[in-house]
């Protein structure tokens, strides 16, 4: 399931559809891979603060078109290795700040007025930042340090583990879109790789709290035809799946605020 290309969709025995987008980062994907279903709010896998970030990015890209894309090849880690590899492949479009797919998606809602859950909490919530600080206590352990040391060495092992995983896309997709699952398949475990099972999990069981909790709120509007369209990592996907599967308690979430002046067409 981590590659495949048909979204994953998960029902909430309370009422209501939560659909896993995948995306790919950097990475505008074509119509036919687009989701074609209706939704009536979009959750973003981030904190309200990306809504900010999104906007600076376009303005830095107005003002001097690429310098996004520069300042991330040239900032080096393990994103710098992502998006050097994304940028060689032929008939795709890559290396586009601020992310395509989710950008489109959060603008299509704002146009239409539908909301947006930013479901990581913010650093003010003492579970989230109890979190955080474990995690930067793990990846920076000497030992993960380290191996980031030898990071190109660690980067092909880790795209060679997930060749055979590739999935075909759709007709009239060009077949790099595989590709480029494959190599986002190998940056998603790696940047796992810095932290432990026990710290994703948590994460992951967190965001679901808070998916089931938007879920919650839209069934107030929609009843259990509600549906909230998640974009994220293609192969975070089956995480996160099983940690709604868990059915935890759902968590009290409200939907966050944009700009209304969206005029392009984007669906």
């Amino acid at each position: 399931m981590e590659l495949e290309w048909d979204d994953v969709v998960w029902e909430d025995p309370d009422g209501g559809t939560i659909v896993l987008h995948g995306v790919l980062p950097t990475t505008v994907h074509p119509r036919q891979l687009r989701p074609r279903i209706e939704w009536h709010a979009i959750a973003l896998l981030e904190g309200p603060e990306i809504e900010d970030v999104w906007e600076l990015e376009e303005a830095s890209e107005i003002e001097s078109q690429g310098i996004n894309l520069t300042s991330a090849v040239l900032g080096g880690g393990l994103d710098s290795v992502l998006i050097q590899d994304l940028i060689q492949l032929d008939d795709l479009q890559t290396g586009r700040f601020p992310d395509p797919e989710p950008r489109r998606l959060h603008r299509l809602a704002l146009r239409h007025d539908r909301p947006v859950y930013c479901i990581e909490p913010t650093l003010d919530d003492e579970g989230w930042e109890l979190q955080r600080t474990n995690e930067a206590k793990v990846s920076t352990h000497w030992r993960k340090l380290l191996s980031m040391v030898r990071l190109g060495k660690k980067w092909r092992k880790a795209v060679k583990r997930r060749i055979f995983d590739a999935e075909q896309p759709p007709k009239n997709v060009s077949r790099n879109m595989a590709t480029a699952g494959v190599l986002t398949a190998a940056w998603w475990d790696v940047t796992e790789s810095r932290i432990n099972p026990e710290l994703s999990r948590s994460r992951d069981i967190r965001f679901a709290k808070r998916l089931r909790g938007a879920l919650a709120k839209e069934r107030e509007t929609h009843g259990s035809n509600a549906t909230i369209l998640v974009p994220m990592i293609q192969t975070w996907r089956a995480s996160l799946l099983d940690s709604l599967q868990s059915l935890p308690e759902a968590e009290e979430i409200i939907s966050s605020s944009g700009p209304s002046d969206i005029t392009e067409g984007e669906e």
